[in-house]
Parts: structure tokens; sequence; C-alpha cells
């Protein structure tokens, strides 16, 4: 299987915040921003598999600032690891200023993704080769959080979780 780079699985959304999104401060509902960021990580993540893919887990999800009313929203989504059947999607959120178009980076989230076959039954993801310092950097994190998350679901035995113990040991 060819390995794919972040690149060829960037999506990028656009859309305005409108009043029926928001809540009584007039800034974006929470869950619609969870919902568009789920649909943008979806397409990035179908983009790199080929395949049918469903949201396995909301990894994190930083809402750092207010999503005003009348915004220009922009979620650009990319994956930042394949595993075997898996995919770390890397999400940024940006609002544009209405008068200066100045862009500034609102939230950002971690969704994981498994593609599936025809059944539903989980199937293999190409490989993921980043380019940029930033799709490194993003591409090495996926992995402690990984193998974070198997640990504390008991899946996985702390000594086991090497990328963890590095970052404790010398």
């Amino acid at each position: 299987m060819r390995a794919k780079t972040p690149s060829e699985s960037r999506t990028v959304m656009t859309d305005l915040v409108l009043p029926s999104e928001t809540n009584p401060l007039n800034n974006l509902f929470g869950g619609e921003l969870l919902a568009r960021m789920d649909r943008a990580a979806s397409i990035s993540a179908r983009r790199h598999s080929r395949r049918i893919t469903v949201t396995a887990s909301v990894n994190h999800v930083a809402f750092n600032r207010a999503v005003p009313l009348g915004s220009v929203v922009t979620v650009e989504a990319s994956v930042s690891r394949a595993f075997k059947t898996s995919m770390e999607i890397f999400i940024d959120v940006w609002i544009e200023d209405r008068f200066t178009r100045e862009r500034t980076k609102a939230n950002e989230a971690i969704y994981t993704f498994v593609a599936v076959d025809d059944t539903g039954k989980p199937t293999e993801v190409p490989p993921l080769e980043p380019e940029s310092d930033l799709e490194k950097e993003r591409y090495a994190a996926a992995l402690r959080r990984k193998q974070l998350s198997l640990v504390l679901a008991g899946k996985m035995k702390p000594s086991d979780a090497t990328e963890l113990k590095a970052l404790f040991t010398s």
C-alpha cells in the first residue's frame, strides 16, 4: 500500500456563523463546532483511506476562543498519523475578522477514525509520511497519545508504552 502525505487528506471547510447556531451570548454553540469538525475529519479520513470511515473517538477538544455570530469559520483537518486500521485526524479552527480578514486560531481538536469495509469490519489504511516540521511533530505525538489511551484503557501495560517511557527517561 502506497504511503500518503497529510496534504493528500487535507480538508478545508469554510462557513458563516448564523443566528440559529449561537447561544445566548451570540457565540457558536460548542456542539455545532464539534459537528463541523467531525464532518471535516471524516472527509479527511476518507481521502486518506479511500474507505468508509467512522468516528472512533474524540481525543481532545480545546475551545480556546469564542466564535461570534457572523464570523467566517474555517475548519482545517488532515491525517496526522495512520495506524493499522485507524487514523488520527488533527483539526485546526480559524476565525476570520470580517473587517481586516486577519485569521486567528480559535480552537483545535484531535479525532480518531477507523476505516471499515462494506460490512463494517475494520480494514487496513495506507501509512502516512509527514513532510513539514509541524506534520512530523504531530505524527510523533500521535503515537504517544495512542499509547496513553491504551494504557488508561488497560489494553497496554505501562512498561510496554515505549514512547511514553521515553518522555520520562533519558
